[in-house]
């Protein structure tokens, strides 16, 4: 078997700067239409849903902000945090 030099030896997934090619392609055609659309139409809605997009599918590292914030919603809102309190000083007595 070959070893290549690219990442993770021809396993990683396209990248075109910060989002993954699927996602690059994706953003650039509905910026196309949301473009057209704010020509005809004078609507800023599709051109802010795709920028609200682009910014959540940015990958850093394999991890896209949407993930983060699903993670970071999950860890302080949804998951159940568990404390335990206890007293140095009366654990030193017994």
């Amino acid at each position: 078997m070959k070893t290549y030099i690219y990442p993770e030896n021809l396993k990683a997934s396209a990248k075109l700067w910060l989002w993954n090619l699927r996602d690059f392609a994706i953003i650039f055609i509905t910026l196309l239409i949301s473009v057209f659309a704010l020509a005809q139409t004078g609507a800023l809605i599709p051109l802010a849903i795709v920028l609200l997009y682009a910014f959540l599918s940015i990958r850093i590292q394999d991890t896209s902000i949407l993930d983060f914030i699903l993670y970071a919603s999950r860890h302080f809102i949804a998951a159940q945090q568990l404390y335990i309190w206890r007293d140095s000083y009366s654990e030193k007595e017994n």
